[in-house]
């Protein structure tokens, strides 16, 4: 069954590329208006050397940012759960702050931070912490009031009843969040490196664009998303090995 998950989206993925190799071939479309598979498989091979820089770039910029996305993402949402007037006055404001496009924030980070790595990281933070802190603050707050109430019979402290009742319970929340905030990172990264960068993702596709490269281009959007699907499936891969017993419950209701 697992075996079969992944095998028909790839056999799809397979034919869609046939077709698309096909149809550039028959209707004789220019490579710089759209090239074949093949063509963009080309490019990615004569630049790997170089793609490898760039790709080393932005997995850093991706790397801080997430990190720093993650200690502010769970510290915001656990002052929310320990305050609830903060959270009344606070939460409107994180949805609120989402109608801002960050795209058009990028070039003020540009001007105030220059041409370094940290505009980057705050495009890529800016990207991952809404997920990571509105999923975990919901967790956190879908606590079982049966269960607390067990606990404080017992007589938990309520130090005691957070972390062994209400984190647990805020866990699955948590890494939905992650895996959103990790599938955005590497396009916040690319977001960041379009407004002004010497080397990444962003900065290569620019410039391979500017050239009329557009196999160039389609190779690097591949590897954007080559690496938010490792991404997701790491995320994945710690959530199962942290939480057995989440998945263990799941496939036993199923």
């Amino acid at each position: 069954m697992r075996t079969t998950r992944f095998l028909v989206p790839a056999i799809v993925l397979i034919l869609l590329a046939a077709c698309w190799e096909l149809a550039v071939f028959a209707l004789a479309v220019p490579k710089w208006i759209l090239p074949a598979p093949s063509a963009i498989w080309q490019a990615f091979w004569d630049t790997r050397a170089l793609m490898g820089a760039h790709v080393g770039q932005t997995m850093l910029e991706v790397a801080i940012g997430i990190g720093v996305a993650l200690l502010t993402g769970v510290t915001v949402a656990a002052v929310l759960d320990f305050s609830p007037w903060l959270r009344r006055a606070v939460y409107p404001l994180l949805v609120i702050s989402q109608t801002v496009p960050i795209l058009a924030l990028a070039p003020l980070l540009i001007i105030w931070f220059g041409f370094g790595i940290a505009p980057k990281v705050i495009v890529v933070t800016l990207f991952c912490f809404f997920p990571i802190a509105i999923n975990t603050s919901d967790g956190l707050t879908s606590t079982e009031p049966e269960l607390i109430d067990l606990f404080r019979s017992m007589g938990a402290t309520w130090p005691q009843i957070w972390i062994k009742v209400r984190l647990p319970a805020a866990a699955p929340y948590f890494y939905s969040g992650l895996k959103i905030a990790a599938t955005y990172s590497v396009a916040g990264a690319v977001v960041g490196e379009w407004v002004g960068a010497k080397q990444g993702l962003g900065i290569f596709m620019l410039r391979s664009s500017a050239a009329f490269q557009t196999a160039q281009v389609f190779s690097a959007i591949v590897i954007t998303s080559l690496l938010s699907i490792l991404l997701f499936l790491t995320v994945f891969a710690i959530e199962r090995g942290t939480m057995p017993w989440y998945f263990e419950e799941r496939n036993g209701s199923n």
